[in-house]
């Protein structure tokens, strides 16, 4: 019918709007990883000739406006006018030795030439400290080798940083707190450090001014999971119903892109528990457990869950929906005798 037309013809067009961003994506992809951007065009003519030739004459030919995915003349041209664009303004990567590298992951010979990469410099180096200082056999062995750095004058920020996570690790937390102020005056908005000062003000018993701290880098970065999840953390720690509810209203706006993290799931259970919601705690620990590998244990929690008296319409919908949906899994598994071993023990 011609309304099935109009629809069909619609989504072709839809998908058309998308092969380009596609294609304005790819080619930026290929300049910033040092390849040629020109190659997208070149591809696609080639394509262009190919499908002439299978396609044989003009009247098999399948008019352009009715393929999703046509080669067209606009096509070629327009990924060669963003190659063009692109190709003076993006980095390019040379196989030369670096130059001060300070990045073990990236192979020695090459060179990424274009904008500086102060930024992630900075966050390589919070990262590698964490690292060190986890590693550490004891928190107290790594203030140790901080010190010792420290003595010899060869602390860099990064180390300073790692000192503050040591000793707070060491529960030293107000002296944590001071190694970090210099570094804050310096990067203000980094995250990192701004969720480490928080922690250090928090278990030195200034909850406000971590509640402070946090909120108001979260106005400035909304929906931020690192922060969300710290301060999530941060309030579950205080085990009071306001707590719970505030913890709750920072990590709901990630329910739909963080569904799938089980570090988010187990944050939001603890906030809902606290928060005297038992219904969304159940369904959240439930989903942390299926996340972690453990479907049988997350369906026994979940069908248990299903029996309690608390759950109105919508909440009983949902757990009976994640049910049908887990269950195959399940079934699959003791099919194939693959058993959750501490079901198992008890």
């Amino acid at each position: 019918s011609s309304a099935q037309a109009l629809m069909a013809q619609r989504q072709i067009d839809y998908t058309r709007s998308n092969e380009a961003e596609a294609d304005r994506l790819g080619i930026r992809s290929l300049a910033r990883s040092g390849y040629d951007p020109l190659a997208m065009a070149s591809m696609f003519a080639r394509m262009q000739a190919v499908s002439r030739v299978n396609q044989g004459g003009e009247r098999e030919r399948t008019p352009d406006y009715l393929r999703t995915h046509p080669v067209t003349t606009t096509r070629i041209s327009e990924a060669k006018a963003r190659a063009e664009s692109m190709a003076a303004a993006s980095p390019t990567i040379r196989a030369e030795p670096a130059i001060g590298s300070e990045n073990p992951l990236i192979p020695s010979r090459l060179r990424v030439d274009g904008p500086t990469t102060t930024y992630d410099k900075t966050q390589f180096g919070w990262a590698r400290e964490r690292i060190r200082v986890y590693s550490a056999n004891t928190p107290e062995s790594a203030v140790r080798e901080y010190e010792r750095e420290r003595k010899a004058g060869t602390l860099n920020d990064a180390q300073r940083y790692g000192l503050a996570i040591a000793r707070m690790r060491n529960s030293e937390y107000v002296i944590a707190g001071r190694e970090l102020e210099p570094l804050l005056a310096k990067y203000p908005d980094d995250a990192w450090l701004v969720i480490a000062k928080a922690e250090t003000e928090a278990r030195s018993g200034d909850t406000a001014g971590a509640d402070k701290r946090m909120e108001t880098f979260l106005q400035r970065m909304p929906n931020h999971r690192a922060a969300s999840l710290s301060y999530a953390r941060l309030l579950g720690e205080r085990n009071d119903a306001q707590a719970g509810r505030r913890a709750q209203a920072v990590l709901r706006p990630l329910l739909h892109t963080a569904k799938d993290d089980p570090m988010f799931q187990q944050a939001f259970a603890r906030a809902s528990e606290i928060a005297g919601d038992p219904v969304r705690a159940g369904e959240a620990y439930a989903e942390a457990e299926y996340l972690n590998g453990r479907p049988e244990r997350a369906l026994m929690q979940l069908n248990r869950l299903l029996k309690s008296e608390q759950l109105d319409y919508y909440a009983r919908a949902r757990i009976e929906a994640r049910i049908a949906a887990i269950t195959p899994t399940v079934l699959e598994l003791q099919r194939q005798g693959v058993r959750d071993e501490d079901l198992r023990r008890h």
